[in-house]
Protein backbone atom coordinates (compact mmCIF):
# COMPACT_ATOMS: atom_id res chain seq x y z
CA UNK A 1 0.00 0.00 0.00
CA UNK A 2 1.70 3.47 -0.93
CA UNK A 3 0.19 6.70 0.22
CA UNK A 4 -1.05 7.53 -3.13
CA UNK A 5 -3.82 4.65 -2.42
CA UNK A 6 -4.94 6.85 0.66
CA UNK A 7 -8.16 7.97 -0.85
CA UNK A 8 -8.23 12.21 -0.49
CA UNK A 9 -11.70 11.72 1.26
CA UNK A 10 -9.95 9.10 4.20
CA UNK A 11 -7.18 12.05 4.62
CA UNK A 12 -10.04 14.73 5.20
CA UNK A 13 -12.05 12.78 7.43
CA UNK A 14 -8.88 12.15 9.46
CA UNK A 15 -7.92 15.82 10.01
CA UNK A 16 -11.42 16.01 10.91
CA UNK A 17 -11.21 14.18 13.86
CA UNK A 18 -7.94 15.05 15.27
CA UNK A 19 -9.98 17.88 16.21
CA UNK A 20 -12.85 16.26 17.20
CA UNK A 21 -11.46 13.48 19.71
CA UNK A 22 -13.36 11.84 22.26
CA UNK A 23 -12.72 11.89 25.74
CA UNK A 24 -11.49 8.53 25.57
CA UNK A 25 -9.51 9.23 22.80
CA UNK A 26 -8.23 12.39 24.35
CA UNK A 27 -7.02 10.28 27.82
CA UNK A 28 -5.50 7.62 25.71
CA UNK A 29 -3.57 9.84 23.25
CA UNK A 30 -2.09 11.64 26.20
CA UNK A 31 -0.81 8.79 27.48
CA UNK A 32 0.53 7.50 24.03
CA UNK A 33 2.00 10.40 23.08
CA UNK A 34 4.59 9.74 25.63
CA UNK A 35 5.26 6.14 23.74
CA UNK A 36 8.35 7.28 21.87
CA UNK A 37 10.06 9.43 25.10
CA UNK A 38 9.66 5.90 27.25
CA UNK A 39 9.53 2.86 24.68
CA UNK A 40 10.89 4.77 21.26
CA UNK A 41 7.58 4.07 20.01
CA UNK A 42 6.33 6.27 17.61
CA UNK A 43 2.32 6.62 17.43
CA UNK A 44 0.19 8.47 15.21
CA UNK A 45 -3.68 9.37 15.25
CA UNK A 46 -6.46 9.45 13.38
CA UNK A 47 -4.06 7.60 10.23
CA UNK A 48 -5.50 7.55 6.97
CA UNK A 49 -4.65 3.43 5.94
CA UNK A 50 -6.39 2.76 2.41
CA UNK A 51 -10.16 3.66 2.62
CA UNK A 52 -10.38 3.83 6.50
CA UNK A 53 -9.28 6.02 9.80
CA UNK A 54 -7.46 4.18 12.38
CA UNK A 55 -7.95 5.76 15.83
CA UNK A 56 -4.44 5.07 16.70
CA UNK A 57 -1.49 3.69 14.68
CA UNK A 58 1.83 2.28 15.55
CA UNK A 59 3.51 1.66 12.15
CA UNK A 60 6.28 -0.15 13.45
CA UNK A 61 4.80 -2.73 14.97
CA UNK A 62 1.85 -3.27 12.59
CA UNK A 63 -0.86 -2.28 15.27
CA UNK A 64 -4.11 -0.47 15.07
CA UNK A 65 -5.43 0.30 18.62
CA UNK A 66 -9.54 1.20 18.05
CA UNK A 67 -11.86 3.34 20.38
CA UNK A 68 -15.19 1.95 20.50
CA UNK A 69 -18.62 4.21 21.52
CA UNK A 70 -21.98 2.54 21.84
CA UNK A 71 -22.38 2.84 18.35
CA UNK A 72 -19.98 0.31 17.13
CA UNK A 73 -21.89 -2.33 19.53
CA UNK A 74 -25.10 -1.75 16.50
CA UNK A 75 -25.43 -5.06 14.24
CA UNK A 76 -24.64 -3.37 10.69
CA UNK A 77 -21.85 -1.51 12.64
CA UNK A 78 -20.22 -4.69 13.45
CA UNK A 79 -20.69 -6.44 10.54
CA UNK A 80 -18.78 -3.29 8.74
CA UNK A 81 -15.72 -3.07 11.84
CA UNK A 82 -15.32 -7.04 10.92
CA UNK A 83 -14.88 -6.06 7.47
CA UNK A 84 -12.50 -3.34 8.38
CA UNK A 85 -10.72 -5.65 10.74
CA UNK A 86 -10.01 -8.42 7.93
CA UNK A 87 -9.24 -5.91 5.09
CA UNK A 88 -6.17 -4.46 7.82
CA UNK A 89 -5.01 -7.75 8.84
CA UNK A 90 -4.93 -8.52 4.90
CA UNK A 91 -2.15 -5.20 4.70
CA UNK A 92 -0.35 -7.35 7.82
CA UNK A 93 -1.71 -5.38 10.92
CA UNK A 94 -3.23 -6.52 14.01
CA UNK A 95 -6.03 -4.43 15.70
CA UNK A 96 -6.67 -3.85 19.19
CA UNK A 97 -9.85 -2.61 20.39
CA UNK A 98 -11.30 -0.86 23.57
CA UNK A 99 -14.19 0.04 24.60
CA UNK A 100 -14.89 4.01 25.73
CA UNK A 101 -16.34 2.34 29.81
CA UNK A 102 -12.64 -0.03 29.82
CA UNK A 103 -11.15 3.53 28.80
CA UNK A 104 -12.82 4.92 31.65
CA UNK A 105 -13.04 2.12 34.49
CA UNK A 106 -10.06 0.26 33.54
CA UNK A 107 -7.58 2.50 32.02
CA UNK A 108 -4.32 0.92 33.47
CA UNK A 109 -5.41 -2.50 32.56
CA UNK A 110 -5.98 -1.24 28.60
CA UNK A 111 -2.40 0.20 28.67
CA UNK A 112 -1.16 -2.78 29.75
CA UNK A 113 -2.82 -4.62 27.30
CA UNK A 114 -1.74 -2.58 24.99
CA UNK A 115 2.32 -2.90 26.18
CA UNK A 116 1.62 -6.94 26.13
CA UNK A 117 0.72 -6.26 23.10
CA UNK A 118 3.63 -4.50 21.98
CA UNK A 119 5.81 -7.39 24.09
CA UNK A 120 6.98 -4.55 26.41
CA UNK A 121 6.50 -3.90 30.36
CA UNK A 122 5.73 -0.89 31.63
CA UNK A 123 8.65 1.95 31.90
CA UNK A 124 6.37 4.68 32.88
CA UNK A 125 8.24 7.57 35.13
CA UNK A 126 5.75 6.96 38.00
CA UNK A 127 6.59 2.83 37.78
CA UNK A 128 9.96 3.58 37.83
CA UNK A 129 10.24 4.91 41.56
Amino acid sequence: MTPTSIKKTAISRARRLRCDMTDGEKRLWGELRQFRRWYGIHVRRQVPIGNFVADFAIHSHKLIIEIDGEHHFLAGRQLRDHARDAWLAAQGFRVLRFHTGELQELFDGCIEELLGALGLTPNRPETLQ
